[in-house]
């Protein structure tokens, strides 16, 4: 039922005029031809199609599906060798095959592949958005075919065919509904007494497009209008003629525009910089120790030994996988408060969205009409209009107005009434109407439907048209829809009882989450495909601001927008009639003026936006299509996950930038002590054993800073290369300086010989690194959070065993308890030391942030 939109506003036929531009010329054409001319132009005619020529054309228009883009697994896989960081585990592989040291070149092969296998699996599991698109559509048509009615797979529908459209069916392809001059062709496949074309012609259907178009009511199409698609019958059947499939489609358009959004995470780019950052240290300083070797005249081999060490030590092996298990842990804990991550990086990245684009129909409103307060005429009451528009319902129509009628009327008020006769809503008549008689014997009309048609009814119209008219243009400018309503009374004429308001009513809590999500630092703007006015009335009631701006006049949005319209955007609350290539462009645009742009939605429309955005979130109840162009999928209604969501990202990004910092230091430690050590006193300080020692245990130890304590910030997180590198190499500097002042103690004051020495090192380097992990999880001092017990124990239980390996000489020389207790206290003393250069770090390369988090604990 219509009646109150099509009169006053321009929503889904105008919205659908719209949608045009996305179709091919050819199909463009076809669209704007009659059924007669299209049968004509598609060489068929209103019997369908036979067999063998529906075989034919299969052949020549291909199947009634969306093209699946696969990528070959083994390629897929084969990609995770490729880049820095593989390039550094994959010279480390080379050279300890070349030197012959078995041991390490298994141990470094192996976490090269399961570095790679999880990448690959977690990608795997991902999904992919053309192939949901695809499973979206219907998965059996009513065609007919040799003059009979027949059930086919969807993929077999071609254009030329007949389909039957019923109630509840999700339409196979575009088509063009059949006029009462198509035919008597009456069999059903499972009733042949069924009604003839030309009966069912008569009434129009409804069908719902929300999730192709963002328009919260169906519409109504009657014959020679076309559907599309993807929409879904809410009433009515009919004949349809089917003109376009599969990537001609409305539908398959909207999957092109999916096809085309592709994106880089912002963790990868500082996954990139910090490999690219440890690869040109890692071969600078190979190089010098390579020259400086060839000057004194060192043996090849033992160089090469060396620049195998170096290069191990260089390579963070595992920061790829501690990142991806960080994140997947972190995904887990998401998967608990409902919201399902379907990629990985998309966690960092809804960690630095500071823009949430988000759908109105569905996920800022319930997609649910209802009522507002009535307007009156004299004499009348509330409960005398409700009960007058409830008796013009009828629930079984499944139609959306009678049910937000239904719902507002008390049913017990009902009870004492029976309608003998009902006529449904028609766009002809553009009212219901219903005969009712009442238990005292009583019998009185009613009706309801758009305020013009219901005003005409009455024997005076001209008495209350302008009153009418003011109330309801009152209604419009606050986005409401109005339904006139009348009754027939014991005088044989009509009598207008007023108008009732009807809106989409905001969900519950979606107020209270755009305000917590404004205080955590995010910007909430609406996109809707709904009017103007309407979008107003939502903002105004969510508290989202008045600056909204109508699509429409974006122009062409296949080119880049102008400086002037990029800041218009920007600066907007919200959009009006906006369609999919709208919302696909304002992502692209605000991203492109340095944003994190998240986006929310649950239709198809949807889908293209959702793949462009930084973050993609599907809300509850979202078609597959949606849910597989997006990020993560929100299992519960509403929006209020989305602020935990947020804030359990931001600890997860903590975690990772801890990591960060840590694995930077912690390589920059190894190698400048290492690197000096052989400049300036001719000594290799570790074994190649010792190296790969150091490796898996700090490796397998900062696994379980996934599961951290760490604070959420109140501000959008994002990586700040300057700061990560800045404190991680202030950190990674002053570990040499501790490891050379020991080096010095056991050196020239206690005189051990150099085995011991190497031991010594060896010691001092797992644990004073493993002390590092609790400087680089804080910003402040290392007590003012304290670490999660798993963190703690794995520390512990690792250092027990370096301290152990240490003592009792497992592939090296013993070093006994006495200088096991000096390193730790030793390494304990310049742990608070360093912890103190930390917070000095902390405000040279990040000040505006320590200032902005002072003020935040204010």
């Amino acid at each position: 039922m219509r009646q109150s939109i099509d009169a006053y506003y321009p929503t889904a036929n105008s919205i659908m005029l719209k949608h045009e531009l996305l179709l091919p010329e050819g199909i463009r054409e076809l669209q704007t031809l009659s059924v007669s001319e299209l049968q004509t132009k598609l060489a068929t005619t209103d019997a369908g199609l036979s067999t063998a020529d529906a075989k034919a054309r299969l052949a020549q228009y291909g199947p009634n599906e969306l093209p699946e883009e696969s990528v070959n697994p083994l390629l897929k896989f084969l990609s995770y060798f490729w880049g820095p960081i593989p390039w550094m585990i994959e010279a480390a592989v080379a050279l300890s095959a070349v030197a012959q040291h078995w041991p390490d070149f298994a141990i470094i092969l192996v976490l090269l592949l399961a570095n790679a296998i999880v990448g690959f699996w977690e990608e795997h599991q991902a999904g992919n958005a053309i192939a949901a698109l695809k499973a979206k559509l219907a998965i059996k048509a009513r065609v007919m075919r040799d003059g009979k009615w027949v059930t086919i797979p969807v993929r077999e529908v071609v254009p030329g065919d007949v389909i039957r459209l019923r109630l509840g069916d999700i339409v196979p392809a575009d088509a063009k509904l059949l006029g009462e001059n198509a035919g008597e062709h009456t069999a059903y496949p499972d009733d042949p007494r069924g009604p003839s074309r030309a009966t069912l012609a008569k009434n129009a259907i409804q069908v719902d497009q929300s999730a192709l178009t963002g328009e919260s009511l169906p519409a109504d199409r009657k014959p020679g209008d076309a559907v599309y698609s993807g929409s879904i019958v809410r009433q009515g059947e009919i004949d349809a003629f089917v003109y376009a499939t599969g990537t001609d489609s409305y539908f398959g358009q909207t999957a092109r525009l999916v096809q085309q959004a592709h994106t880089t995470s912002h963790f990868q780019r500082a996954v990139l910089n910090i490999g690219n950052y440890l690869i040109m240290l890692a071969v600078g300083l190979v190089s010098l120790i390579i020259m400086v070797a060839l000057f004194r005249g060192d043996p090849m081999l033992q160089t090469l030994q060396f620049a195998l060490v170096l290069t191990v030590a260089a390579i963070p092996v595992a920061m790829p996988t501690v990142l991806s298990v960080t994140m997947a842990v972190g995904a887990r804990l998401l998967a608990k408060k409902e919201a399902i991550v379907t990629r990985l990086a998309a966690i960092e990245e809804l960690a630095g969205v500071d823009i949430l684009c988000s759908d109105k129909t569905g996920t800022l409103t319930q997609n649910k009409l209802t009522l507002g307060d009535p307007f009156l005429m004299d004499g009348v009451s509330k409960d005398e209009i409700l009960l007058a528009a409830a008796l013009a319902s009828r629930a079984e129509n499944l139609d959306a107005i009678d049910e937000a009628v239904l719902a507002w009327c008390d049913s017990s008020k009902t009870r004492s009434y029976r309608v003998s006769h009902f006529q449904p809503f028609d766009p002809v008549q553009k009212r219901t109407e219903a005969t009712v008689h009442a238990d005292d014997g009583g019998e009185f009309k009613t009706t309801k439907g758009a305020p013009q048609i219901i005003i005409e009814l009455v024997d005076n119209p001209g008495a209350i048209r302008d009153r009418v008219n003011v109330a309801v243009n009152e209604f419009a400018s606050r986005g409401f829809r109005s339904l006139g309503v009348a009754q027939y009374d014991d005088h044989n004429q009509w009598r207008f009882l007023g108008v009732l308001p009807l809106f989409d009513p905001p969900r519950e809590q979606a107020k209270s989450t755009i305000e917590n999500a404004r205080e955590m630092g995010v910007s909430v703007k609406m996109v809707t495909g709904d009017a103007l006015a309407i979008a107003r009335e939502t903002s105004a009631k969510l508290g989202l601001g008045n600056n909204l701006i109508d699509a429409t006049s974006f122009g062409d949005t296949k080119h880049h927008e102008g400086a002037a319209l990029g800041e218009l955007i920007e600066r907007a609350d919200g959009f009006a009639q906006v369609f999919p290539e709208h919302k696909f462009h304002i992502v692209d645009v605000l991203q492109q003026r340095g944003h994190i742009v998240g986006m929310t939605g649950d239709g198809v429309n949807d889908a293209p936006a959702l793949k462009k955005a930084d973050c993609g979130i599907a809300v509850s109840g979202a078609t597959d299509a949606a849910r597989a162009a997006a990020s993560i999928v929100l299992m519960t209604p509403g929006l209020s996950v989305i602020v935990d969501a947020i804030k359990e990202s931001r600890k997860i990004f903590q975690r990772m930038n801890s990591y960060a910092i840590y694995r930077i230091a912690e390589t920059l430690r190894v190698l400048l002590f290492m690197t000096l050590a052989i400049l300036v006193f001719n000594f290799y300080p570790l074994t190649a054993v010792m190296i790969v020692m150091l490796a898996l245990l700090n490796d397998g130890a900062i696994l379980s800073i996934a599961y951290d304590n760490v604070r959420y910030k109140k501000q959008p997180e994002s990586w700040n290369m300057r700061m990560v590198l800045g404190v991680a190499t202030v950190l990674g500097v002053i570990g040499p300086i501790a490891a050379f002042g020991l080096f010095y103690i056991a050196d020239r004051v206690y005189q051990l010989d150099r085995p011991h020495i190497q031991t010594l090192m060896y010691l001092m380097l797992s644990v004073a690194g493993h002390m590092t992990i609790f400087l680089a999880r804080t910003r402040g001092p290392f007590w003012s959070s304290a670490p999660a017990p798993i963190l703690l124990a794995a520390v512990v239980g690792t250092q027990v065993i370096a301290t152990l390996i240490a003592v009792y000489g497992l592939f090296m020389t013993p070093l006994g308890w006495g200088w096991a207790s000096f390193v730790w206290g030793y390494a304990i003393a310049w742990f608070l030391v360093s912890d103190r250069i930390k917070l000095l770090a902390y405000q040279a390369f990040d000040p505006v942030k320590v200032f902005s988090r002072r003020r935040q604990s204010m």
